[in-house]
């Protein structure tokens, strides 16, 4: 069972419910009448007016039967998220204008309708769906703003982040061939303690993602002080601090690429490593290192990478590329979900 088949497969088991924003887009009207049709969520909510939703889906040719579409402008619960939007705002200043974001619960509700991001993640805090999916028509940056004011970061963490699964269909690499690169979307120059919860939440993204005990590598140009600089004091000081943190981890750094993942190398320049001969978890320094990483290991060995998957939140909501395919919009769907765990 490849990664895909997986992901269904366990957010078919969880039944986790799952709220679509960008409601009248036509791939992610498509993509909510298939994760019903596969049976992926307990419920999927599109927002949007009930005429204009059904109107995208009547031209693409499918059917909304057992989706669920909000207007966030007459919902019900418009009222009380204004309420807990104000409460969780009051007192911030737009640092453009300096005013108040949200002088009042009427301005409150009037922000959530006008930015349907901020409902939908609304939706997640206050328990009305376990996870959220965006992008097609949004930037990262709306996503990312949506989560960070409204869900905010998961208990031991202060940092958002993303990491890739990568599938380098031979098993020698990782857990059966499948490794967590992170972060490789969302923090350009993380500081040490960036670093150490990206760690963090990248073995969770590993426990949750590839149902394996994760062994993490944070990766420099460095080994074990084989050279010296602020950039690879910082990974140093990332390690001490994701072990400190998590001692039971198999966590091992500063480590070059080589030395991480072939436990000949290893054994030289990183001498009786806990991690030697496991990764399965690679943790790169900065954003240039990840992205260009992940793009040479696709590109070169034909890997497929799954990605960017969104981590570090309280509650669990990925972003789309804006040309994403209704497919893409499906899986991406389904991990989010798995990302949300099994509530019973």
């Amino acid at each position: 069972m490849n990664f895909v088949e997986e992901m269904k497969k366990k957010a078919k088991d969880y039944q986790n419910s799952l709220v679509l924003p960008e409601g009248t887009e036509e791939r992610t009207v498509q993509a909510a009448a298939k994760i019903v049709a596969e049976k992926l969520a307990r419920s999927v909510t599109l927002f949007g007016k009930k005429e204009d939703v059904e109107k995208v889906a009547k031209d693409k040719g499918v059917s909304l039967a057992g989706v669920d579409i909000i207007d966030p402008a007459t919902s019900d619960w418009l009222e009380d998220f204004g309420k807990e939007y104000f409460e969780e705002r009051k007192g911030k200043v737009n640092k453009k204008t300096g005013q108040a974001e949200v002088p009042d619960v009427e301005s409150a509700k009037a922000f959530l309708v006008k930015n349907p991001l901020f409902f939908g993640a609304m939706m997640v805090r206050l328990g009305k769906a376990d996870a959220m999916v965006s992008g097609a028509l949004s930037a990262t940056a709306d996503l990312l703003r949506a989560g960070l004011k409204v869900i905010g970061t998961a208990k031991g963490t202060k940092t958002a982040s993303s990491c890739f699964v990568m599938d380098t269909h031979d098993k020698k690499w990782g857990k059966d061939g499948y490794l967590i690169f992170a972060d490789c979307a969302v923090n350009p120059r993380p500081t040490a303690e960036q670093l150490a919860d990206i760690a963090l939440d990248s073995a969770k993204s590993c426990r949750d993602l590839l149902g394996a005990e994760p062994a993490v590598a944070m990766l420099s140009f460095s080994s074990k002080g084989s050279a010296g600089g602020e950039d690879v004091q910082k990974v140093q000081d990332a390690v001490k601090m994701a072990h400190e943190r998590e001692p039971g981890l198999l966590l091992d750094g500063e480590l070059q690429a080589d030395a991480a993942l072939i436990p000949s190398v290893t054994e030289r320049k990183a001498p009786g490593s806990p991690i030697t001969g496991k990764v399965n978890t690679l943790v790169f320094p900065s954003l240039e290192a990840g992205n260009i990483g992940y793009k040479l290991v696709q590109r070169f060995s034909g890997a497929d990478a799954y990605g960017p998957i969104l981590q570090g939140f309280a509650q669990p909501i990925s972003d789309l590329s804006r040309g994403c395919s209704v497919e893409e919009i499906v899986v991406t769907s389904a991990i989010t979900l798995v990302q949300a765990g099994k509530k019973n």
